[in-house]
């Protein structure tokens, strides 16, 4: 390694972690100092993380406003500095930091905002598949129904939030006040997904959530009509599946379906 690439190594590893040893090895410009404008440098690059930040999550920075959003942007970069060329990836661990940093865990609105934010954005970007249709379905003989297996759009998400995070989502959405940040007793099951080229998401009961986990690993429907039986009513378990399923095709959340007799 020639000694000015070594310098240039340098000088990055101390943008990226502050260390300015490298100054030592480096002149002042004619018009400045060399620490000066070595820290003009650390605040472009630590600008730059987080204007790609803010634009992954525009919501979570109307919430907070600028001032909270760049302080709390900041703190992300500190402890997350970027591993790849692309700033399309940068913030994929920001739901987890505001779980954990102080003192953003102590407001799980912020993290629930963040990860239905990432959810959203990495739906968008999923890759496509092909949409299975109900005349799809149609083909199968009923008395093949219980071996029937289903393949999940590769834009489809599961996520639980531990708040009404989509409530207020969806107030900032629309540029309404959003309601009071409350922790919810029981988790509020969301299904995300992309239909056409428009990220999507809605709630969904604890019943339909089990059928959907239970479904994305490989159950067959037979033996998710016996789960949804624990339920509810027994004797409606097998229409309230079929129900469930009829959503989930005209959604587009499903790409095939298999009978593994």
């Amino acid at each position: 390694m020639s000694d000015l690439a070594r310098q240039q190594s340098e000088f990055q590893r101390g943008i990226l972690t502050g260390d300015a040893s490298v100054l030592a090895e480096i002149l002042d410009s004619p018009r400045e100092k060399r620490d000066v404008l070595f820290g003009v440098y650390r605040h472009a690059y630590g600008s730059r993380l987080v204007e790609a930040i803010r634009n992954d999550h525009e919501l979570l920075h109307a919430y907070l406003g600028d001032e909270m959003f760049d302080e709390m942007g900041y703190a992300y970069v500190a402890v997350n500095p970027s591993q790849q060329p692309n700033l399309r990836w940068f913030s994929h661990a920001l739901p987890a930091f505001l779980k954990q940093a102080a003192p953003y865990s102590k407001y799980p609105i912020l993290s629930d905002l963040a990860a239905l934010e990432k959810a959203l954005n990495d739906a968008f970007d999923a890759q496509d598949a092909p949409v299975l249709a109900v005349a799809d379905l149609a083909g199968f003989p009923p008395e093949i129904w219980h071996d029937l297996k289903f393949k999940i759009h590769p834009s489809a998400i599961r996520l639980d939030l531990a708040t009404n995070g989509s409530a207020v989502w969806r107030a900032l959405k629309n540029d309404e006040t959003p309601p009071d940040a409350v922790n919810l007793e029981e988790p509020c099951h969301l299904l995300i997904w992309r239909q056409d080229v428009v990220p999507l998401f809605r709630e969904l009961s604890a019943e339909e959530a089990m059928m959907w986990d239970e479904a994305a690993g490989g159950i067959p429907f037979g033996v998710l009509c016996s789960m949804l039986a624990t339920y509810d009513d027994p004797e409606g378990a097998a229409a309230r599946g079929a129900g469930y399923l009829h959503s989930w095709v005209t959604a587009g959340l499903l790409t095939g379906v298999s009978c593994d007799e």
